[in-house]
């Protein structure tokens, strides 16, 4: 993410966040077909440096998923909130569930990726919002 004191961005991630925000989000596939998300630079699974950009599924499914009502500092103007891990066929991202009731959120459900930001601190997060 920027820092907002000095501009400097998260290289790769920023990127990522900016593309995702474009509608344009992606993921790196090595030659072996393992799918990673930036700003990594190798595969974690097979070692291969040849990653190659490949457009996100534009939908995914909530896999798992936690409600969150006593934050660390860092999210304490977005309590409670819901974080989850959903499944973009060839990978998985962590985010901030959105644009649902709590109490609606179930594994299984179907989401698209947003690009929101924290009322706590401003900085753009992962979201998802239900299909």
């Amino acid at each position: 993410m920027t820092d907002p004191e000095t501009g400097v961005q998260d290289a790769g991630f920023d990127d990522w966040l900016d593309a995702a925000e474009e509608g344009a989000a992606y993921y790196l596939e090595s030659p072996e077909g393992h799918g990673s998300l930036p700003p990594r630079r190798v595969c974690p699974d097979c070692g291969s440096t040849d990653l190659e950009k490949v457009p996100l599924p534009e939908t995914g499914v909530v896999e798992t998923f936690t409600i969150t009502h006593v934050p660390t500092p860092a999210f304490e103007d977005d309590a409670p909130y819901a974080t989850a891990i959903a499944d973009f066929g060839p990978v998985s991202l962590t985010g901030q569930l959105v644009g649902i009731d709590l109490e609606a959120i179930e594994t299984g459900l179907e989401v698209e990726l947003e690009i929101t930001v924290s009322e706590t601190t401003g900085e753009r997060v992962i979201g998802f919002s239900p299909v």
